[in-house]
């Protein structure tokens, strides 16, 4: 039995945009050989679904080169080396507990309690229809083919974990918050950071552009102030996990890994 990962670039995205395309020609073509509308509007028309066509076909070899990068299976495999990246800063005590925000198919949390059998770790997501084929049995699938038993997955949401105050040894998150529409995301890492104990760990990785997420390094030095031990933004794109030309054309430019010690 092997795992399924699944992608980060679905494949339900990738044929709807070329259903798309696919559209916008069979619109061109018929504007070109019909006279169902003036001359002049045909032309309007067909400059618009060729528009359509050209956009659609760029855009369809952007995903699909987004697949072949983010394939556990590809010759990249980058969701591979980022997870595994993240992994190695988590370190639980015996009888620890770990948190893994927005797991998605698995992958991290298992990531993490593989390198971690002395304790827990507990992945939570809310697996919203964005991701139709991430949920629950896909987790628990994975961990089994895994054959990593100290795991388990919870629905849950980022905005309000219900979990108390300093529940878990260690937190990681992969590539969630950005995802999440709001006005404040440093607020959001500080809810995943109000469930660290004292002493616990914390390994999160996104894209922390100014733009997504105002000055974080600013956020650094709060942490700090407010008796965090150690708190640390590493840039991943650097070839840590990124190169700066993928980070580039792949969107993920900003992406670093927030590290550090409540």
């Amino acid at each position: 039995m092997k795992p399924d990962y699944k992608n980060w670039m679905p494949k339900g995205m990738i044929f709807l945009g070329m259903a798309g395309t696919c559209a916008f020609l069979i619109l061109y073509i018929i504007f070109g050989n019909t006279g169902i509308v003036s001359r002049s509007l045909k032309t309007i028309l067909q400059m618009i679904s060729l528009i359509g066509v050209i956009v659609g076909i760029c855009s369809a070899a952007w995903m699909i080169m987004l697949y072949r990068a983010f394939s556990y299976d590809g010759k990249r495999q980058m969701s591979r080396q980022i997870i595994e990246g993240i992994a190695e800063y988590v370190r639980l005590p015996e009888g620890g507990k770990g948190l893994d925000v927005g797991c998605g198919s698995g992958a991290l949390t298992i990531a993490c309690a593989k390198r971690n059998p002395q304790g827990e770790f507990t992945g939570i997501d809310r697996w919203g229809k964005e991701y139709a084929s991430f949920n629950k049995p896909l987790c628990e699938n994975n961990a089994a083919a895994e054959k990593v038993t100290n795991v388990s997955f919870e629905k849950g949401d980022a905005l309000k974990l219900d979990f108390p105050d300093a529940s878990f040894d260690a937190v990681t998150s992969n590539y969630v918050y950005h995802n999440i529409p709001s006005k404040d995301r440093q607020a959001i890492l500080l809810e995943t950071l109000r469930v660290l104990k004292k002493g616990g760990t914390f390994a999160l990785h996104d894209i922390f552009s100014a733009s997504k997420y105002g000055d974080m390094q600013a956020f650094v030095r709060k942490l700090k102030e407010m008796g965090y031990e150690k708190a640390e933004l590493i840039d991943t794109t650097d070839g840590k996990f990124i190169r700066k030309n993928e980070a580039g054309w792949m969107g993920l430019s900003g992406s670093a890994l927030l590290v550090g010690k409540k």
